[in-house]
């Protein structure tokens, strides 16, 4: 199994994820069957049968949150020494060419992407195309309204 880039905040939050999956939510599922139970004809016993949906989900998840941890490469920007180049983890201002407006990004992996907050997915267009660059230099990005340009303008690892 190849291995996912993931920030060291986004493990963080997987792995909360994962410890009230297993603490919270598991215990809960598992005294709702046991209530549902007791009410007797399991047969049409809607309780029941929720109860055991969400156990089946909260199972799944969390067979997909420990799948992903241990396929996780995690990766520290503060401990990243790229030499001024834009690579994965990094925090990137830039400005748009033609209309001058100002935009920051943070490249991290697929699970903590999230454009409102200004995170990036490493295999997004944007992120494709500003990987590698140093500041000073433009990257074109193929966007549904046509090319954009932007200048990298900062590049940090925070």
């Amino acid at each position: 199994m190849s291995t996912i880039p993931i920030t060291l905040r986004g493990a963080e939050k997987l792995k909360a994820e994962l410890h009230r999956l297993k603490t919270v939510d598991r215990p809960w599922v598992i005294n709702a069957i046991a209530e549902a139970r007791a009410q007797g004809d399991l047969s049409e016993n809607a309780e029941y049968d929720a109860a055991k949906d969400r156990q089946g989900f909260i199972e799944g998840r969390i067979a997909e949150v420990e799948g992903k941890l241990s396929a996780a490469q995690i990766i520290d920007p503060v401990m990243l020494d790229a030499g001024g180049r834009v690579v994965f983890g990094a925090t990137v201002e830039l400005e748009d060419e033609d209309t001058g407006v100002a935009v920051t990004y943070q490249i991290v992996g697929e699970d903590e992407a999230d454009l409102k907050l200004g995170l990036v997915n490493i295999s997004s267009p944007i992120a494709r195309a500003l990987i590698g660059k140093e500041e000073g230099d433009t990257a074109e990005v193929q966007a549904p309204g046509g090319i954009r340009r932007y200048e990298i303008v900062a590049i940090r690892y925070e």
